[in-house]
């Protein structure tokens, strides 16, 4: 068992990297843990909530206690399947701002700034309109990733843009496109009423162009000769094999399991890794550090008429959903049903976005349990760049046991300033003309809880992951003591060994982490090959007075 690249995990830039690698002539062998993706759960993208809650496809993984929120444990689910996160996940599609690509490259990841990525997002994409208007200069029509906008049907969704708009907000025709700022029609990876994975856009067609296989097992190691990676330990029904690879192995496990990789190959913080017995490869502290993530409150009313998707929370109304899609692909199950959103800024002198609206036309959680009051709306709301930083670190030298995730969310002061703005900001946008005819009363917070503490208490104990961690394997120079990879993935200390996931960002960017992990695999997957695209400088949309206004 050997090919040119070994790349551990079918997920989202694991399986660009393949689709990439292949397609260049290059053997390609994937390793996953995870089984098939075939089945309605994951294939209709009305059924979200439910493989990202089933241990079938989903690693399973839970926050260490969070002091600052109450120590509550939170759920941290991981595609374990075909496709990896991005057969579970929202499917909503965000590219991210301009400005945290600039960041990127201004951090130390030289060749990431927003020229430099902005022709790997039009690579990848396959785009269209739907009819809602949108900024085709800036877009890719003709990549594997099919990315679409829901119908707009319900008027809740059209009502949450205008609202947007009479509170005096830009209103965007495309976020992913030159002004990410204001309200808009939101985006997914659908296609044809299917959820578009990774796996379907990418992996499917490199397994049919026979330069690349996918083999089911548990990676425990990389094996290396010499300070080089030849290959990767691999647990299969019960039996450990080596997989060799003749050119270079090519992480692409997740921000969780991509750092519990390399530290149980003798990559990481030194100290750490002798208290697990482990021989050291390569010290380099910042394998774990750097975890971050996205934190979403829900803002909850109810509807004074019946027009949320509510009336199809029965199980006549989801077998009708059910029925409608297995039959034709269309009705609710054919979208998220993440269809209206805004990314605005939390207050003047903040020079981009650093909230994000996702907009649900009921009041629903993310595990699927329906809000008591029956119709109602919800937008989740979260700042965009926390300052806090959390870690991934080992539980024992054993490939079978799950890392420890601490991402020590909330632990500094401006989250929750940033936090508090986002709440009040939500409301006033649902006191808005536009939701008059709809809007009854808040179901969540509820109106009573108006003071800096009250809020922070309903913070405390409501906050949910958005689930976007990433940041564990730092891109940056290969000086950079902090750095784990060098700007082209490559593993900082070691030969052969490449990292290509969402750890390899140095910052969480703007929105939901689909795109830019898979933009990661496509220009991963160029450096590999020696080739890049050429910069394209358009200039993006800064509000012309960010300075002196909130909106």
């Amino acid at each position: 068992m050997e090919a040119d690249y070994v790349i551990v995990g079918a997920g989202s830039a694991g399986c660009a990297m393949a689709y990439r690698l292949s397609e260049a002539g290059r053997s390609v062998l994937v390793i996953e843990h995870g089984g098939t993706d075939a089945g309605p759960f994951i294939q209709m993208p009305g059924a979200l909530s439910y493989p990202m809650n089933m241990s079938m496809y989903d690693w399973g993984y839970r926050t260490e206690p969070e002091p600052h929120l109450g120590n509550r444990r939170l759920a941290a689910p991981r595609g374990k399947v075909i496709g990896g996160s991005s057969s579970i996940n929202g499917m909503v599609y965000v590219r991210g701002h301009a400005r945290d690509f600039d960041h990127w490259r201004d951090q130390g990841a030289d060749g990431w700034g927003f020229a430099d990525v902005l022709p790997y997002f039009k690579r990848q994409e396959n785009w269209t309109d739907g009819g809602h208007g949108g900024d085709p200069d800036w877009r890719g029509r003709s990549g594997p990733l099919h990315v679409t906008r829901g119908e707009m049907a319900n008027p809740l969704t059209r009502a949450f843009i205008e609202a947007g708009g009479q509170a005096g907000y830009q209103i965007t025709s495309d976020y992913n496109g030159q002004q990410q700022e204001g309200f808009g029609p939101f985006e997914m990876t659908v296609h044809k009423g299917q959820r578009w994975s990774a796996a379907n856009a990418y992996l499917k067609p490199a397994l049919k162009g026979g330069k690349c296989d996918v083999m089911r097992g548990l990676a425990g190691r990389v094996i290396f000769e010499d300070g080089r990676a030849t290959g990767v330990e691999v647990t299969r029904k019960g039996a450990r094999e080596v997989i060799h690879a003749r050119a270079e192995v090519i992480l692409s496990a997740s921000a969780f399991n991509t750092p519990k990789l390399l530290m149980l190959s003798g990559i990481g913080p030194g100290a750490h890794l002798a208290e697990h017995g482990i021989d050291l490869v390569a010290d380099r502290p910042g394998v774990g550090a750097n975890l971050q993530d996205h934190l979403e409150v829900y803002i909850q009313m109810a509807a004074s008429q019946p027009v949320s998707l509510y009336k199809y929370w029965n199980l006549p109304g989801k077998a009708l959903v059910g029925l409608t899609w297995l039959l034709g692909k269309t009705g609710p199950g054919a979208s998220n049903q993440f269809e209206s959103c805004g990314f605005i800024r939390s207050d003047k002198g903040v020079d981009y976005p650093d909230l994000q609206f996702h907009f649900l036309p009921i009041a629903v959680r993310y595990d699927g349990q329906a809000a008591a009051e029956g119709h109602g709306f919800q937008a989740h709301v979260g700042p965009m760049r926390s300052e806090s930083r959390g870690a991934v670190t080992l539980r024992s030298n054993r490939p079978e046991d799950a890392p420890v995730i601490r991402f020590n969310y909330m632990s500094k002061e401006s989250d929750w300033r940033d936090f508090r703005r986002g709440i009040r900001l939500t409301r006033e946008i649902f006191a808005q003309d536009a939701f008059a005819p709809f809007a009854k009363h808040e179901i969540q917070p509820g109106a009573a809880l108006q003071t800096d503490d009250e809020i922070d208490g309903f913070i405390r104990e409501h906050a949910e992951s958005a689930y976007h961690p990433c940041g564990t394997c730092r891109m940056g120079r290969a000086d950079d003591a902090h750095a784990v990879v060098d700007p082209e993935g490559r593993v900082i200390g070691v030969d052969g060994l490449r990292v290509a996931d969402s750890s390899v960002f140095p910052r969480i960017p703007n929105g939901n982490l689909n795109a830019p992990s898979i933009m990661v695999g496509e220009k991963m997957a160029d450096h590999v090959l020696g080739r890049h695209l050429p910069a394209d400088n358009a200039e993006p949309w800064i509000h012309p007075n960010w300075k002196t206004a909130q909106r």
